[in-house]
C-alpha cells in the first residue's frame, strides 16, 4: 500500500531536464526504513535519471483543518462533491465575464 501510494504520488513530479511527469513504470524503491523512502527515479522522455527521498508516515490527522467556520462546515459537509462538469459549466460562464460582479449578483 505504502509503496503503490509512493509511487502515484511520485508520478506527479515533474523532470527537471524536460518536465515530463515521471512515469510510474520508471519509478524504482531503492530502500526504505522507519518511514524513510529512497526511490530512483527515471525520465521516459528525455531518459534523465534522478533520486528522490520521501518522508511517509501512516499517522492520521487528529481534525480537519479548514478556514471555515463551525457553520460554514456544518452546511458544506455532505454536499455533493465539485465535478468536471462543474468547473466546465463555470469556465464557460466566466469565458466572456467581464468582471462586473454587481451585474451577475444584482448588487
Amino acid at each position: 500500500m505504502r509503496e503503490s501510494f509512493l509511487r502515484k504520488l511520485v508520478a506527479t513530479v515533474k523532470c527537471n531536464s524536460c518536465g515530463q511527469r515521471y512515469d510510474k513504470a520508471h519509478i524504482h524503491v531503492l530502500a526504505h526504513q522507519d518511514g524513510l523512502w529512497f526511490l530512483q527515479v527515471s525520465c521516459s522522455s528525455c531518459n534523465n535519471s534522478g533520486l528522490v527521498a520521501a518522508v511517509f508516515s501512516e499517522e492520521r490527522a487528529s481534525s480537519v483543518v479548514t478556514d471555515l467556520t463551525p457553520a460554514e462546515f456544518s452546511r458544506f459537509q455532505h454536499t455533493d462533491a465539485v465535478t468536471a462538469d462543474d468547473v466546465l459549466r463555470m469556465h464557460v460562464s466566466l469565458k466572456d465575464f467581464g468582471g462586473d460582479f454587481k451585474a451577475i449578483f444584482g448588487g
